[in-house]
């Protein structure tokens, strides 16, 4: 039957040797990098993403506008599917008046399934190129949680890499430890076995 004697690394006892206090030390470590370390790294890239990713999309609100236009242009009859089978946006003209009166006709792309005639909002640069629209709400939110989880996975990666090192390089030094006892002790064992009745 196999006793288990929990702690015996933090005791002092004739068998402990300097990489058992070291590893047991790393094991704490360990805990609290990925119980506390890793998430606060995932939680702080979240913030900065965020952060980033707002001033990006309020960036891209200014240098942007968005306009109502009609379709001036003829889609094409079978739109353009990606591999995933949903329709995207096309390329097609269209036409829409500023705040001036000015009558505008540039190319941009529209949604899959609108027809010559039908008014669709569009977004375009300061020089009339059709852009996309800036990055929402939910789009923020949804890169704020993917570089957060990154950041939090490579985090407890990397402690789980050095843990690993750690451990080799102990147990390495443990059977080092070892031997050295056994040439020492082995003389005095195999004497007394040697001499005995």
């Amino acid at each position: 039957m196999r006793t288990r004697v929990r702690g015996w690394r933090w005791r002092r006892n004739p068998l402990r040797r300097r990489s058992d206090v070291v590893e047991a030390w790393t094991v704490l470590a360990v805990a609290v990098l990925l119980l506390v370390g890793a998430p606060l790294a995932g939680a702080v890239a979240g913030w900065w993403a965020h952060d980033h990713a707002r001033a990006v999309a309020a960036s891209d609100r200014a240098a942007r506008h968005q306009v109502r236009a009609e379709v001036v242009g003829t889609p094409p009859d079978r739109p353009a599917t990606t591999p995933g089978g949903r329709d995207h946006a096309y390329p097609v003209r269209v036409r829409w008046t500023d705040g001036a009166a000015r009558t505008h006709t540039a190319q941009a792309r529209v949604p899959a399934g609108t027809r010559r005639g039908d008014t669709v909002d569009v977004w375009f640069d300061s020089h009339d190129r059709s852009v996309p629209p800036p990055p929402g709400e939910s789009q923020i939110w949804q890169h704020t949680v993917t570089i957060g989880t990154c950041a939090a996975g490579g985090a407890a990666a990397l402690v789980l890499l050095v843990n690993v090192v750690v451990r080799r390089v102990a147990t390495g030094h443990r059977l080092t430890e070892w031997e050295r006892e056994w040439a020492r002790t082995e003389p005095q064992w195999t004497r007394r076995q040697a001499g005995g009745p």
